[in-house]
């Protein structure tokens, strides 16, 4: 009795993603057009805005009624091919009229990335030096007209970081920032689990580069910590014990955040985000980033302006339209696209990551982005469905 027993646990544990696939595959599809944006696209695996599609496509929300998101083809953006050739195809090609009717068309639009792509990237293959030779990039005034277009329509629209940083001009910045209530301070940061330079590879020479020229005592930094740049190239290091009582940047969301979106009260982050300022009259916040500075980082936070306490996830407030933004590169986490094809899977996402790293962005995908997207798009399909 007891073999038999083990013999159909066994089975059952052995069959299981097979059964998931089943799940999944008879899930009903609903036709959810999406305009999605991402001009830093420098493999085909379209790392960007993989989260995204893998979303969609776990949802069984689709381009038609038949078919599913393909991450390598269903965006608008740059489009690399061999041999350091390349495509590139935004809303820039775009007339008005073709604008307006794309904004017709489509449910949504997600602003994934527009920082673009440059020639020391595309032609050396070096992202760690000084960008330099813009191939493409920046958010366009054809952009901000669908967007505009979108927005009349009460449309739903979500962008995330660097939609309006650098290289987006300062006029396209400006107009975006008042259509939409919010404002980018000028600095961005990031998590590094060490400043050594010898011993983090991943550490970008631009970033000690910049500090060394503006402070005549060089990179004497070791430890892990946050480091700051603003449009302007000034470079600002939080660092382990000696400005933070906590290395990592922690996000917290409120009571709507954990009971309307199914967010964590709290998550670290440990990769790129930047700085913004709401319109409270305008846009809520759902989550926040909290940085936990000593009396010495506090200080050095404040003679460069930057606050310890900042948005992550932000919402329009109800009525009118729909807009969301991510204050961080919230798209783009290691995952596989093929893990969407399983029903149920997020009930197994303990087996995917080791929160004891403080680098791994997957625990941040399952816990936060998993969630937060799959209401946004349940809360799209019912009022599709009116």
């Amino acid at each position: 009795m007891k073999r038999k027993y083990i013999y159909i646990v066994g089975s059952i544990v052995l069959f299981l993603p097979f059964w998931m696939w089943l799940l999944w595959f008879f899930t009903p599809k609903t036709l959810m057009l999406g305009s999605i944006v991402d001009k830093t696209v420098l493999t085909n695996n379209g790392q960007e805005h993989i989260s995204l599609t893998w979303m969609l496509n776990h949802k069984k929300m689709t381009k038609t009624s038949t078919k599913l998101y393909e991450v390598e083809h269903d965006y608008f953006g740059f489009f690399p091919r061999e041999d350091e050739k390349f495509r590139t195809k935004g809303l820039e090609r775009f007339t008005d009229q073709q604008l307006q009717k794309l904004s017709d068309d489509v449910d949504f639009t997600y602003y994934t990335d527009t920082y673009g792509i440059y020639n020391n990237e595309w032609y050396v293959k070096d992202t760690t030096k000084t960008r330099y030779g813009k191939l493409y990039g920046g958010l366009s005034q054809e952009d901000l007209d669908f967007l505009i277009y979108m927005k009349e329509k009460k449309k739903l629209i979500i962008a995330e970081f660097n939609t309006i940083a650098s290289p987006t001009s300062s006029d396209i910045r400006r107009k975006f920032e008042k259509l939409f209530g919010m404002q980018w301070t000028g600095w961005t940061g990031r998590y590094f689990d060490s400043f050594d330079t010898i011993k983090n590879l991943e550490l970008p020479k631009w970033l000690v580069k910049n500090y060394e020229k503006q402070h005549s005592d060089g990179w004497t930094y070791k430890k892990s910590g946050i480091a700051f740049v603003n449009d302007g190239g000034q470079v600002v290091v939080l660092e382990d014990s000696l400005d933070l009582n906590n290395d990592l940047p922690q996000i917290h969301s409120g009571k709507k955040g954990q009971e309307k979106y199914g967010l964590p009260q709290k998550i670290k982050y440990s990769f790129w985000f930047d700085v913004i300022n709401v319109n409270p009259k305008v846009n809520e916040i759902i989550s926040g980033y909290e940085l936990e500075v000593n009396d010495h980082g506090a200080k050095k936070l404040k003679a460069n302006k930057i606050p310890k306490n900042f948005p992550a996830v932000i919402r329009h407030k109800q009525g009118g339209y729909r807009f969301y933004y991510f204050s961080g590169d919230f798209a783009d986490n290691p995952i596989s696209i093929s893990s969407s094809y399983f029903k149920g899977i997020n009930y197994f996402k303990w087996l995917f990551y080791d929160e004891s790293n403080p680098m791994e962005r997957k625990s941040f995908f399952w816990e936060f982005y998993y969630p937060l997207l799959n209401t946004i798009l349940e809360e799209e399909k019912e009022i599709l469905n009116k």
